[in-house]
């Protein structure tokens, strides 16, 4: 991509370059457009963007416990819904030992976040062992059974759509992850050893309705493949995350995955700017035109107060968010050398609603924490 020079227009006191390098006493907010690849300004307040005081109505900063829901499901169509809007559905499932029967998605791509447990998954394509940390990514109609002692899953369908990589542009292919790496299942011994001749049952979802179809065999015996349509698997610990030491980057650095409607991030532990002028917690900024949600995977999380692992947030569009007081007071007196955090992000540009389940373990509190203490 090419662009010409532009020159954007500015009116009172501003910082040289954004992010860097604040008039003194000052809090910068980004104002953007697209998920921050769009047209956007900054500007420069003399009192926290988030310095509210009381806040009425559903449209306002949301944390839900995930860990409370602690429902175990043999299938991931019996799953606890967490959020949906059109184009996305996400659930919470928890399942402790072994599927009884194969599922098969109609509606769209499936993508699992292993939350904990290990274990092993069985498809058409083959075998796939996972961990915690492990994403994988089913496509649209893929037939698909887990095995395990007790696994927990952040899932996350592509209603009526696919998954694919972000464009790493000037980085090359190989920048964050290199997709020579990602895993895809085997026909190896564990694969030909569950290919039996026992009743087996594969419940497909089509427009949230569910049929089940009754097999005198296991149809998961392909005994070879190719081509390029198939699942695949990435741990966290296989991203190399994009840094500066100079410049606090903006979250979309972080995508891992896309469809047309929301992109999922992964933040990963990462060295923290050293730069004297730089930020070096994530700036306050109003996503104009995403809902912004973040599910808290492990480690501590150096921007937000009282959020621990198996949490989400969600900060719909319509105000400005960023780091909490204590967090933000913290950078500028006794700043970390590095995050410890790994968290998804999912930023859905159609708004979500949220689901009963989620609304009963909800953080009431959530929205006042920005309050000073």
């Amino acid at each position: 991509m090419k662009n010409w020079i532009s020159f954007p227009k500015s009116d009172g006191k501003t910082s040289h370059q954004a992010h860097c390098d604040l008039p003194a006493g000052t809090y910068e907010r980004e104002f953007g457009r697209e998920g921050f690849f769009g047209p956007v300004t900054h500007l420069y307040h003399t009192n926290p963007p988030t310095g509210w005081t009381s806040w009425e109505g559903d449209t306002r900063p949301r944390a839900f416990d995930l860990t409370k829901l602690n429902h175990s499901a043999p299938s991931p169509w019996d799953a606890r819904a967490v959020m949906h809007n059109a184009h996305m559905k996400m659930h919470f499932w928890h399942i402790e030992g072994n599927m009884p029967t194969l599922a098969c998605n109609a509606d769209g791509d499936t993508l699992l976040f292993t939350h904990s447990g290990a274990g092993d998954l069985f498809c058409d394509f083959g075998h796939l062992s996972f961990r915690e940390g492990d994403y994988i990514l089913l496509p649209r109609g893929t037939r698909w059974r887990v095995e395990c002692r007790h696994a927990s899953f952040l899932m996350i369908e592509a209603t009526n759509d696919g998954f694919r990589l972000p464009d790493k542009g000037l980085l090359g292919e190989q920048a964050i992850f290199d997709p020579a790496m990602l895993e895809t299942p085997s026909i190896n011994e564990q694969f030909k050893a569950q290919q039996t001749k026992d009743e087996t049952y594969v419940i497909i979802k089509r427009l949230g309705r569910f049929s089940t179809v009754t097999f005198p065999y296991n149809p998961l015996d392909a005994i070879g493949w190719h081509g390029n349509n198939l699942p695949v698997k990435l741990n966290w610990r296989d991203i190399r995350p994009i840094t500066s030491h100079r410049y606090h980057l903006p979250p979309s650095v972080h995508t891992t995955f896309l469809a047309n409607r929301f992109v999922v991030c992964t933040f990963v532990p990462r060295p923290i700017e050293t730069d004297p002028g730089a930020l070096k917690v994530p700036f306050f900024h109003s996503n104009n035109d995403f809902d912004e949600i973040i599910f808290y995977h492990q480690g501590n999380f150096f921007s937000r107060d009282n959020i621990h692992p198996g949490m989400m947030t969600l900060h719909p569009s319509g105000f400005p968010h960023g780091p909490h007081p204590k967090a933000l007071k913290a950078s500028n007196t006794a700043p970390k050398t590095e995050t410890d955090e790994v968290a998804v992000m999912i930023d859905t540009r159609d708004a979500v609603d949220i689901s009963d389940a989620a609304h009963k373990v909800e953080w009431a509190g959530y929205v006042d924490s920005w309050k000073e203490k």
